[in-house]
């Protein structure tokens, strides 16, 4: 008796490691293109919050998902550097109102959408609500306001957000985060 324990204790292991594996494996996100820069017709790369412009036949990488956390500043007002409208409800969303755009990993096809998710960093937290995607796989074009492609790992957010962590301001622009959905 005590040997058929021992070999369903050692099967019960290995299926734990292997699921473990199977699970980190599909949390992996890896490079999935590139796309070529277009340079924007003039006026139409908006550089509020030192947002960058795509370079004429520079090459971005693209991706399919995100792994680790990076918030990033963006603005969701019309005549913001978001862009357009909100990709869950085309709407705009004030700057002090605390709304994210994910990765497109972490959109996920906007599963997420108008969901709220927390955000600790800074020995604080926020709760945001997800309003857009911040397209890790295409950019370059009107449609992304000729910005690059996001990283995987993108948790772009409003000033709402950055200030409820009590990041100074002169300290706005890249913070490594947790983030769950709440």
């Amino acid at each position: 008796m005590k040997r058929f324990y021992s070999k369903a204790s050692f099967l019960l292991l290995v299926i734990l490691i292997l699921t473990s594996c199977v699970y980190s494996e599909a949390q992996k996100c890896r490079p999935s293109g590139r796309i070529r820069g277009k340079k924007a017709p003039p006026g139409q790369c908006n550089q509020e919050n030192d947002s960058e412009c795509c370079v004429q036949g520079k090459m971005y990488t693209t991706y399919e998902c995100g792994y680790q956390c990076l918030l990033t500043l963006n603005s969701f007002q019309k005549g913001g550097d978001g862009g357009g409208p909100s990709e869950c409800d085309n709407q705009y969303h004030s700057d002090d109102t605390p709304v994210v755009a994910l990765s497109t990993g972490w959109f996920n096809n906007k599963s997420r959408c108008l969901n709220n998710i927390t955000i600790s960093a800074n020995g604080r937290s926020v709760v945001a609500m997800v309003v857009d995607e911040c397209d890790s796989t295409m950019g370059c074009d009107e449609d992304h306001d000729y910005q690059p492609p996001c990283s995987n790992n993108i948790v772009d957010a409003s000033k709402a957000v950055w200030k409820a962590l009590g990041v100074p301001q002169d300290q706005w622009g890249g913070l490594d985060i947790t983030w769950s959905d709440a």
